[in-house]
């Protein structure tokens, strides 16, 4: 009996690694379809900005351009304001960023510490604000009594709270940094701010990286603030420049007849796709760097 136990043991392990084998091919297939339903619209996107609009629109095109041709690029990088907007939207990035992180970090922590006094008031009063809110109007009064409207701060300081960010960043703390670290440090003579800065950030970098990426591509697709608190053009972001650009050429392309309306409608329906490919290629590229952590900090981090 043994024997005959022995000999089906290996066609029953063959059985199995062929079921395995099967259901792996199954996965990649779906892996590669999926990827295909994702990357293809950005590809299309790409190969549709450097294309003939009339292919694009008649459906000529679908893997290579079509009539080669840099002139939406060329059209939108013309306007002057665009590189103000670029400027802009690059410091209300980078400055919206280290606020943001500052704040919501430092209060993620202070709710990860269970001797904070009032921790559970703090935490459902954060939680309150995810759900309910003053408005608009009520929100436009403050800023406009704080004189922040038409300024710089307005676009960085009043929306830097996140309350998602910070439920994210207080799970991290309270299940990777351990207690007895801070008793520890204790013992050494350490004191709450010292622990803090030279302690536990350093430790946190994989989910300091995921929250400044979630933040800066958050500032650098903003524009609905900007068309609320801001009459400045040379304070516009980027987004609503790019927005400006593309509603005067197609109100130029509607107004405009013959052939002068035919060029103005042509150069509108190609700086649609440049203008996704500007406006995001910028903060794709900045996605690699953080990647690594990005990874890291969305599995340890993530809301239990």
């Amino acid at each position: 009996m043994g024997t005959m136990e022995t000999a089906a043991q290996p066609a029953l392990h063959k059985q199995k690694r062929r079921s395995f084998d099967a259901m792996e091919w199954l996965l990649y297939l779906f892996a590669i379809v999926m990827l295909i339903l994702i990357v293809y619209p950005i590809y299309f996107i790409v190969i549709a900005s450097f294309s003939d609009p009339a292919a694009v629109a008649n459906g000529q095109m679908w893997v290579l351009p079509k009539g080669f041709t840099l002139d939406g690029y060329k059209e939108l990088l013309n306007h002057s304001n665009i590189w103000i907007g670029y400027r802009n939207t690059l410091l209300y990035t980078v400055i919206g960023t280290i606020i943001s992180l500052a704040i919501n970090v430092s209060a993620a922590y202070a709710l990860s510490r269970k001797d904070l006094v009032g921790r559970k008031s703090i935490n459902i009063f954060f939680i309150f604000t995810m759900f309910f809110n003053g408005g608009l109007i009520p929100t436009f009064l403050t800023i406009r009594d704080f004189h922040l409207y038409d300024t710089f701060l307005v676009m960085v300081l009043p929306f830097s709270v996140a309350v998602f960010n910070i439920i994210v960043a207080r799970t991290f703390f309270q299940s990777s940094i351990p207690g007895d670290l801070w008793e520890a440090a204790q013992l050494d003579g350490c004191g709450n701010l010292k622990y803090y800065v030279q302690i536990v950030l350093p430790l946190s970098k994989a989910i300091l990286s995921v929250l400044a990426l979630w933040t800066a591509v958050g500032y650098w697709n903003s524009y609905f603030n900007a068309l609320i608190y801001l009459k400045d053009q040379d304070l516009y972001p980027l987004q609503l420049v790019l927005r400006n650009i593309l509603i005067t050429n197609q109100m130029q392309s509607s107004m405009g007849t013959g052939e002068a309306a035919l060029i103005a409608l042509r150069l509108a329906n190609l700086m649609r796709y440049s203008v996704i490919i500007v406006s995001t290629l910028p903060i794709m590229c900045m996605y690699p760097f953080v990647q690594k952590y990005f990874n890291q900090g969305v599995m340890i981090g993530a809301v239990k």
